[in-house]
């Protein structure tokens, strides 16, 4: 008896000890693994409301594309104190879609050039306040915009183009570079 009691109180002790160590692992490693997620490192590419380009090899964030036929750039934006405008002219590209993700990377909407008015990029990301303020407006320069509405201040967007041949690089490559990614100024008396 006195040994099976020894065995249950060593397995115990062990038990904690091993809890205690992984407990403490977990909590030493986790500003590691936090500085990792796809919103810091998107955050990691440079100042917000812009769109950075990504290539096939990892930059200093990070992040690169994952596909040799799609190009792509990603650009953080908060909505906090004014609405955000994303724009793009089509000019010959087969296939883009953008999709908006929170800082969780949880999807919030995407759209494509088969949804898109046109084939243009032209979406406005904005508070349910700061809509409501857009709509009464309803500025001209805004008239065909898609307007999405979040409750989440923060985030970022990924912006991919299609390039299913050689021919097509160029041409995805400049719908890229011709993104913008910026606060929308309203010109009216209302203030975001």
């Amino acid at each position: 008896m006195r040994k099976f009691l020894f065995q249950v109180f060593f397995a115990v002790v062990t038990g904690l000890i091993g809890a205690a160590l992984l407990h403490l692992v977990i909590v030493l490693a986790l500003p590691d693994f936090s500085e990792r997620d796809a919103y810091t490192r998107v955050l990691a590419e440079g100042e917000i409301h812009r769109f950075y380009p990504l290539g096939e090899k990892p930059d200093a964030a990070g992040l690169s594309k994952d596909d040799p036929f799609v190009d792509m750039a990603v650009c953080a934006f908060d909505v906090s104190e004014r609405p955000v405008r994303l724009t793009a002219a089509n000019g010959g590209v087969p296939f883009w879609s953008l999709a908006i993700y929170d800082q969780s990377s949880n999807e919030m909407f995407s759209i494509n050039d088969r949804t898109s008015a046109g084939g243009v990029l032209d979406l406005v990301i904005a508070t349910p306040v700061q809509l409501t303020t857009l709509r009464k407006a309803l500025p001209p320069v805004i008239s065909q915009s898609i307007l999405f509405e979040t409750r989440q201040a923060e985030g970022y967007v990924v912006l991919r183009s299609l390039a299913p041949q050689k021919s097509f690089a160029e041409i995805a490559s400049q719908f890229l570079s011709g993104a913008i990614c910026a606060p929308f100024e309203a010109r009216s008396r209302s203030r975001f």
